[in-house]
């Protein structure tokens, strides 16, 4: 019979934990291609979805660009237009105000004058002092 030595059962002790080990990185390196596999899968996926989103995204972007230059070209317009009829009002005001202002006041100075004098005198009204609140004639407390 054979005898088994220290040596040969260290070697075969270190054959089997090699063994193990190797099993061990085996399923880990099986397990890791998986991963490895649905990551590139994934990957892939959202760049096939993602592209065409980009390509929406610019040309939304491009349409919101030339909106915003047409917005700007209105506001431009207006703007000029605005002071367009500033000017205008400005001009119409000292062309027509002044002499229809004179117009106005020569038109009122003939309606008093056909009217006749007496309406040209302003009638007295009577003065009042306020007694508690109230407005009471004045001729009415003096004695005469």
């Amino acid at each position: 019979m054979h005898t088994v030595s220290g040596g040969e059962v260290a070697g075969i002790l270190v054959a089997v934990f090699w063994a193990i080990l190797v099993s061990f990185l085996a399923v880990a390196l099986a397990r890791l291609a998986q991963t490895l596999k649905a990551t590139t899968k994934l990957v892939a996926d959202v760049t096939d979805q993602a592209v065409p989103l980009l390509a929406e995204a610019s040309t939304a972007v491009r349409s919101a660009q030339t909106q915003i230059e047409r917005v700007d070209a209105i506001a431009s317009d207006v703007q000029e237009v605005t002071s367009n009829a500033s000017a205008l009002s400005t001009t119409v005001a000292s062309t027509f105000g002044g002499p229809l202002v004179k117009v106005a006041a020569f038109g009122y100075g003939v309606r008093r004058a056909i009217s006749g004098r007496k309406d040209d005198v302003p009638a007295k009204t009577p003065r009042r002092t306020v007694i508690v609140g109230r407005a009471v004639s004045r001729g009415r407390w003096k004695k005469d």
